[in-house]
C-alpha cells in the first residue's frame, strides 16, 4: 500500500482536514490560534502512536504499525516483525474497535498479543463494538433479568462474523456440539423471553428517557426478528450459535482463556500530558468524573461497571465514551463540561470512532481541539464506502511538540505545530 512521505502543514490540509462547530466564528485557524495560545499544552515524554478502529483488520493494523515506524517487518507471516529503537521508547495507544466487521477477530488480537510479547508498552482502549461483544455473550447463561435479557440478541448481525469465526476455528468435528441443548432451548436462552419488552420499560425509566427507552425496544425488534436468518446465511444453526458463545466465554472470561488477557488489559480513557485518549469522546458527566476524581478512578469505575453493572455501564455516563458522536440524541458536552476538563489539565481529546475518508482531521467543539483519527482502515468498511485499495493510518503525538497524521487516503504526513501558531 502506498503511504506519503512527504509532510505538509495540517492547517493547510484540504477535504475538510480542519473543522469547527457552531459554536465558534471566525476562520478555523484564528480559532485554533486562539484556543492553543490560551491554554499551553504538556507533551508527553516519550512518542505516542494512536491507533484506531482496526474492525479486526490484522493486515490494515500491522501497515498502521509500519507506518508510524514503531515496528519492521521482518517476513511475510503475522508474527514476523520487531520493534524499532523508536518503537521500544514509545507508547501504542489502541483507541478501541477491535472487533466486528472482519476479516479476522482473532487475527488481529494474536497480532497485538504478538506486538506485546515483542515488550511494547500498550494501551487497549474500550470501544462500542467491544463493549456490546463483552457484555451480549457474558450475559449469556446469566441468572434472567430483564435488565440484560437482550443484550446477546442486541448484538444483531455485526456479531454473525465472529460468532462463524469461533465456529469454524474451535467447533469441528462429530463431537462439536456435543452437550448442546436442542435449537428450542438454544433460543429461549439467547432471546429475551417475551415479558421482558412489558418489564424493560418500567425497569429502565430511572436511567433512560423514555424516547431512548422505546428506541431500545424498537432494535430488539429489528434485529431479533432477523437473527436466526442472519446466522443461517452463515451457515451457523442456533445450537452452533449458542455453541460458539459460550466457547467465546472461555476464551475470553475464563483466567486461563486464549484472550483472557484482552478485557483485562483494557481502558476506558488514558491521559498523556494534556492528551486524553479516548475511543469516541466526553459529555458533561464524564467531564465531571474526571474533574473531581481524574482519569484512574474512571478506568477503575470502567472496570467494577463491566464486570458487574452491565446495565448500569451500558446506559450510564460511562459509556457515552465510546460512542458519543456528538449528535442531538448523545448526552450534551457544553461549556460547563469543558471548562471542567480544562481544570484537569486536558487541552485536546484524541479519538476515533466518527470515521473519515481522508485521513485524520482536527475537530473544535467549543474550545477544545478534538484529534478524529478513525481514517476507515478495516477493508470491509472501506469497500462499503468506496474507498479504494487497502487501509492504514496512525496518528504521532511526539515530545517534540508535533502532531503527525499519517494515512493511506491523504497524499500527505500531516503536521500541526502549535508553536507556528503562536
Amino acid at each position: 500500500m502506498e503511504l506519503p512521505v512527504k509532510a505538509q502543514p495540517w492547517l493547510l490540509g484540504r477535504q475538510r482536514s480542519v473543522g469547527k462547530d457552531r459554536g465558534h466564528r471566525g476562520s478555523s485557524t484564528e480559532t485554533l490560534k486562539g484556543v492553543v495560545a490560551q491554554h499551553p499544552w504538556r507533551w508527553p515524554k516519550r512518542p505516542i502512536y494512536f491507533y484506531s478502529d482496526l474492525h479486526a483488520d490484522a493486515d490494515a493494523f500491522l501497515a498502521s504499525l509500519v507506518a508510524s515506524g514503531g515496528v519492521k517487518k521482518t517476513g511475510s507471516a503475522d508474527c514476523d516483525f520487531k520493534l524499532t529503537k523508536e518503537g521500544r521508547r514509545a507508547r501504542f495507544v489502541i483507541g478501541g474497535d477491535c472487533f466486528d466487521k472482519g476479516p479476522s477477530n482473532l487475527r488481529l488480537l494474536r497480532v497485538i498479543r504478538r506486538l506485546l510479547d515483542k515488550g511494547a508498552r500498550v494501551r487497549l482502549l474500550a470501544g462500542n463494538h467491544d463493549i456490546r461483544i463483552k457484555l451480549g455473550i457474558r450475559s449469556v447463561g446469566m441468572e434472567p433479568d430483564p435488565l440484560h435479557d437482550h443484550f446477546f440478541i442486541r448484538m444483531g448481525a455485526k456479531a454473525v462474523p465472529f460468532l462463524k469465526e469461533v465456529s469454524d476455528k474451535y467447533l469441528q468435528g462429530v463431537h462439536a456440539l456435543k452437550g448442546i441443548p436442542s435449537t428450542r432451548e438454544c433460543k429461549r436462552i439467547l432471546y429475551p423471553p417475551k415479558r421482558w419488552f412489558r418489564e424493560f420499560p418500567k425497569l429502565a425509566q430511572w436511567a433512560m428517557p423514555e424516547s431512548r427507552v422505546e428506541r431500545e425496544i424498537r432494535r430488539l425488534e429489528e434485529k431479533g426478528a432477523s437473527f436466526e436468518e442472519d446466522c443461517a446465511k452463515a451457515g451457523l444453526s442456533m445450537r452452533r450459535v449458542y455453541a460458539a458463545a459460550l466457547k467465546w466465554q472461555e476464551l475470553f472470561l475464563q483466567p486461563k482463556g486464549e484472550f483472557a488477557w484482552f478485557f483485562d488489559l483494557m481502558r476506558l480513557a488514558d491521559q498523556r500530558g494534556s492528551f486524553l485518549f479516548v475511543h469516541a469522546g466526553l459529555d458533561d458527566r464524564a467531564a465531571k468524573l474526571i474533574s473531581r476524581h481524574g482519569v484512574k478512578q474512571l478506568n477503575r469505575l470502567f472496570q467494577d461497571h463491566v464486570k458487574e453493572e452491565l446495565f448500569e455501564f451500558y446506559y450510564g455516563p460511562l459509556a457515552n465514551i465510546i460512542r458519543t458522536k456528538y449528535r442531538e440524541v448523545d448526552m450534551p458536552l457544553t461549556h460547563k463540561g469543558i471548562r471542567l476538563i480544562h481544570g484537569a489539565g486536558i487541552h485536546a481529546i484524541v479519538h476515533g470512532h466518527d470515521n473519515r475518508h481522508h485521513g485524520q482531521r482536527i475537530m473544535l467543539r467549543k474550545g477544545m481541539v478534538n484529534f478524529e483519527c478513525d481514517a476507515t482502515i478495516d477493508r470491509n468498511t472501506r469497500r462499503k464506502e468506496g474507498l479504494t485499495g487497502c487501509g492504514a493510518a496512525v496518528t504521532i503525538f511526539h515530545p517534540d511538540k508535533l502532531v503527525m497524521g499519517i494515512s493511506t487516503d491523504y497524499p500527505f504526513i500531516k503536521v500541526f505545530d502549535p508553536a507556528s501558531l503562536t
